[in-house]
């Protein structure tokens, strides 16, 4: 008897634990080390939240008039200049992302409420600028910025969705990695994109890595499934979570998704 009480004892201590330290292993707020990396049509943006935090970021801006629009959400350990500068956007379409709360230089602490908030604060905020193609905005999710991404596209009119490795929600992740866990019990901070996915209409680019071992193919082909749009499954061999983005794969697909938007 006194072993069960024992085990007990150890599996309230470690439900408690991760209880304790989701927040931690959820969110990896990165600094922003530099801005040289960042093209001269860059300029610095800084968009208030609904409860006053100021959310920061850049918007890199296309040469098309009035130009399509990627709104972009990162993933959880990501300082979102450095895809904001990479080379190989569609040189026509305008680039926008902010860091998440507690990321580079936005206020605040990063959760899911607020990450879903910020993000239509942004598009309004966007979609109310001079010299944006309200008609052609598209989302564009990384990792956990997929769900973000999703939800936006299910509250907010937008011609297209882009997901890099998406998942169809947090739990379902957690209950994969961690099977010991009662992640359904404990997870606060849930990213459910499925239920999302179900109500967007617009086509979804969904790009995975083959062999991702963060977010099973299994997870992205989930929310795949549930998305009610058309849609189009890209998968990037050789590719894992980290490496997605460096493929050529991956920018050819994006270009292609773009250029019927």
């Amino acid at each position: 008897m006194e072993w069960l009480i024992v085990v007990a004892g150890i599996i309230v201590a470690i439900n408690a634990a991760a209880w304790l330290a989701q927040d931690r292993l959820i969110f990896f707020p990165q600094p922003v080390a530099s801005t040289a990396h960042l093209p001269a049509r860059a300029a610095a943006l800084t968009v208030a939240a609904a409860d006053g935090a100021k959310l920061r970021g850049w918007i890199v801006e296309g040469s098309a008039i009035p130009a399509p629009t990627i709104l972009y959400f990162g993933g959880n350990a990501e300082e979102v200049s450095w895809t904001l500068a990479d080379p190989r956007w569609p040189r026509e379409w305008t680039i926008v992302g902010l860091n998440y709360r507690g990321y580079g230089a936005s206020e605040g602490s990063p959760g899911e409420r607020e990450l879903k908030s910020d993000a239509l604060t942004l598009y309004d905020a966007v979609a109310a600028r001079d010299g944006i193609d309200r008609m052609r905005i598209v989302t564009f999710g990384r990792s956990l910025g997929t769900a973000v991404a999703t939800h936006v596209a299910a509250e907010r009119p937008v011609a297209g969705v882009v997901l890099a490795s998406p998942y169809d929600s947090l739990a379902a992740i957690g209950n994969h990695h961690y099977p010991w866990l009662s992640v359904s019990l404990l997870l606060r901070h849930r990213f459910d994109a499925q239920r999302d996915a179900s109500r967007v209409p617009v086509p979804l680019l969904a790009i995975v890595a083959a062999a991702d071992t963060i977010i099973p193919v299994e997870r992205s082909r989930a929310l795949y499934d549930a998305w009610a749009g058309p849609k189009r499954w890209l998968a990037v061999p050789d590719a894992d979570h980290d490496s997605l983005g460096a493929a050529a794969a991956f920018w050819g697909g994006v270009a292609d998704f773009l250029a019927q938007r």
